[in-house]
């Protein structure tokens, strides 16, 4: 394992407000900050958000019955969802949902008795609905789940907030890109037991306190940001115990990049047990002195 995502580390003094927690310096947080912020909040709290997330079934082969009735192999809330609303059938790598008789079910809006399910291995899962509730096929290396999601989920509509850091515009720091000889695969733990796989073409490298810091990059697609897993000194204390994500912008054309840590964020799994989030592997680099903290940003 490459040496990946793991200390990025400050003296805990220099960034520390009065009342003990990161300052801003007076600097007026930036718009598209306070725009990220909003959109987080949506993937959180929309119709659509993590928040939503009621049920997670991982499906063996075979027929798994659906529906409220408790003889189902796949038990849903009892008044949210029909006693059997039919049943889904995986056949190796494919699963397939068949509407029990008279019940109306939907895919992007057109009615379906019978339709072959996408995973979200390739991005765009196939979404259906039964009623108020939706269902997506995930993909965790040879493990196929059933996601279920409620707009009425009690976690989503009793969801106390975010909170934050103050912005700090010293942890918007720039960097360089530095390619790797070829690119690398980053077998990354994840918090059902797994490891999901991750291409890396290479790391983010910046300064800070005069310290060179490096940071592994996951790619998930063309024209997206890398991909950060992080973990520090703040994780389990003021910050998510299992570690934050972060996105990066891909560098321009001189191979520079902005990392912006004030967008570090908590992921999904900090909200739901239905996630399936990669976690950040121990770094194989030295160790920091114990007495450093990261002191930066953002949601937790």
């Amino acid at each position: 394992m490459t040496r990946h995502l793991m200390l990025l580390l400050c003296p805990l003094c220099s960034s520390l407000g009065a009342g003990g927690e990161p300052g801003t310096g007076g600097s007026t947080p930036p718009p598209d900050w306070l725009e990220w912020r909003a959109r987080r909040l949506e993937a959180i709290t929309g119709t659509n958000g993590w928040t939503t997330l009621i049920a997670r079934h991982w499906l063996t082969e075979g027929t798994h019955s659906a529906g409220s009735y408790p003889t189902n192999e796949i038990v849903l809330p009892e008044g949210r969802a029909a006693g059997a609303i039919g049943r889904f059938v995986r056949t190796g790598r494919t699963v397939r949902f068949e509407a029990a008789p008279g019940m109306a079910a939907t895919v992007d809006g057109q009615s379906v008795t019978a339709v072959t399910m996408n995973t979200d291995h390739a991005g765009h899962p196939t979404k259906l609905t039964v009623g108020t509730l939706s269902f997506v096929v995930i993909e965790r290396g040879d493990r196929l789940g059933l996601r279920v999601r409620d707009p009425e989920a009690p976690a989503r509509r009793q969801f106390p907030g975010l909170q934050y850091f103050p912005y700090d515009p010293a942890w918007r720091i720039n960097g360089r890109f530095e390619a790797f000889a070829q690119a690398r695969t980053l077998h990354v733990p994840d918090v059902i037991g797994g490891t999901q796989e991750f291409p890396s073409p290479g790391a983010v490298v910046f300064t800070v306190d005069s310290r060179e810091h490096r940071l592994d990059v996951a790619d998930e697609g063309e024209g997206e940001d890398f991909f950060v897993m992080m973990r520090d000194q703040t994780s389990g204390d003021r910050t998510y115990g299992s570690g934050r994500f972060l996105y990066v912008p891909r560098p321009d054309a001189q191979g520079r990049v902005v990392v912006d840590f004030n967008r570090a964020y908590t992921p999904p799994c900090g909200f739901t047990e239905f996630a399936t989030c990669p976690l950040p592997p121990v770094s194989s680099g030295p160790a920091a002195p114990p007495t450093w903290r990261m002191c930066c940003c953002s949601g937790r």
